[in-house]
């Protein structure tokens, strides 16, 4: 079934909606949950979450990518529970991937509201689409998916010093793009 057929599905408050949307998009809800929470049954927990809150978000919106819009709320999903468990430490993947990334884009407290995050959104997708389709996909694998490294690398066949090394780059370079768009880091 195609996704505007599944998003019809919410809009008529159709319960197969869900059937559809786990049978299409289960399996990446599970990777995005399982690779911030390292675990089974929180991972499946979270992927029931986002079910529902899909169920409750459709009929307000109207997403034009679907499957951006759900990978969205699972890996939200999953980072709240990330924080909630974190004591335990699960996942030093995603807190690595987290810390590295927050190099270049930490900053001042008032980042947070919504007209500037949405800013450094999209100063971020402008950057990552000046960049390679091979680099794009190595920076998202690791900073949307919380893939690892050795993941990444049994992706595209390349070393770990290269991927780091590719990653170290482009943070560097997200960096300096964000200053220059005037995003105060």
């Amino acid at each position: 079934m195609d996704d505007h057929a599944i998003i019809a599905l919410y809009w008529e408050r159709n319960e197969r909606a869900i059937r559809e949307t786990s049978q299409k998009y289960g399996k990446l809800c599970a990777y995005i949950a399982n690779n911030v929470l390292s675990n089974r049954e929180d991972s499946e927990e979270c992927v029931n979450d986002t079910y529902l809150a899909l169920w409750n978000a459709i009929p307000v919106q109207r997403p034009e990518r679907f499957s951006v819009f759900i990978g969205k709320i699972v890996r939200n999903l999953a980072l709240k529970k990330y924080e909630y468990i974190s004591a335990a430490k699960r996942n030093p993947s995603a807190v690595t991937s987290l810390e590295e990334l927050g190099e270049c884009t930490s900053g001042a407290p008032g980042v947070e509201s919504e007209l500037e995050g949405r800013l450094i959104e999209q100063a971020i997708n402008d950057f990552l689409w000046k960049q390679s389709e091979e680099k794009r996909n190595i920076f998202i694998r690791r900073y949307w998916y919380f893939d690892s490294i050795g993941e990444i690398c049994r992706r595209t066949g390349y070393g770990q010093s290269k991927v780091k090394s590719m990653l170290y780059t482009m943070r560097q370079k997200l960096k300096k793009h964000l200053e220059g768009e005037g995003i105060v880091l």
